[in-house]
């Protein structure tokens, strides 16, 4: 497993030298993570919640299209949908009329719990002096109150990016390039993204950070590494297992 990570910091660190980024090396400062499918099990909730609300509106939507657009603003992801099935060009207000329906159906729903291994992670990444942020698509205050709640111990509310921080959510690099501002700003190479979806990790590399994928969800890990993933996990608990072995490696290049 150590081959392994070596590895995929080599060629990350070959990717920064033929993108003319002198002198860059990956020397990681501060963990990025996604927060719905990442830090909680709440993928399940959310896929119900989006086909219930847009069926509502005469939209069909699968639980897979919900994992498949998943970190995409709300009401980017509406308004993409009833273009395609609708013909309909829905104003920023009509799709957030729309999201606010999924919000209220999400809410009725059973709490996701953390997954296991989150905790422990932050636990390392702070012994290791380096920062923690959150990035999410989502900009429901309830669910800011409860990542300070859950994790108020390693991280502080000015290092939470949400859907009102950006103008493009992701596969846009903007949420990840201003994670990287709030936690100092930050270098690319200074970064490590934590994603489990395909425009999350899209989203990471593009921003330019070494970007690790947990797939938590139904996707292929062929998916995931097509997207520009750098590792591919199984769980949170994994990485946990491969944290000293990250650290190691990136003291070593």
């Amino acid at each position: 497993m150590d081959y392994h990570i070596q590895e995929a910091i080599r060629k990350y660190n070959t990717r920064l030298t033929e993108s003319h980024r002198q002198g860059a090396v990956f020397t990681p400062r501060c963990v990025l993570f996604d927060m719905d499918g990442v830090l909680y099990d709440s993928m399940p909730n959310h896929a119900i919640a989006w086909q219930r609300s847009m069926a509502e509106f005469g939209i069909r939507m699968e639980a897979a299209d919900a994992y498949a657009t998943e970190g995409m603003k709300g009401v980017d992801t509406i308004r993409i949908l009833a273009r395609r099935q609708l013909g309909k060009e829905l104003t920023e207000a009509e799709a957030q009329a729309m999201y606010d329906e999924k919000t209220r159906l999400f809410h009725e729903m059973p709490t996701a719990p953390v997954f296991d291994g989150v905790i422990d992670i932050m636990q390392r990444i702070r012994k290791a002096g380096m920062q923690i942020g959150i990035v999410t698509g989502s900009g429901q205050r309830p669910l800011i109150k409860r990542l300070m709640d859950d994790f108020g111990s390693f991280i502080v509310e000015g290092h939470i990016v949400t859907a009102y921080n950006v103008d493009h959510g992701k596969p846009a690099p903007d949420p990840y390039l201003k994670g990287l501002q709030f936690a100092g700003n930050l270098k690319p190479w200074e970064g490590i993204v934590i994603e489990n979806a395909p425009l999350g990790v899209r989203a990471g590399k593009a921003a330019g950070c070494f970007t690790i994928a947990v797939n938590s969800g139904p996707l292929t890990d062929e998916t995931l590494l097509r997207e520009g993933a750098d590792i591919v996990l199984p769980t949170m608990r994994s990485l946990c297992n491969l944290w000293q072995s990250l650290l190691k490696e990136s003291l070593n290049e």
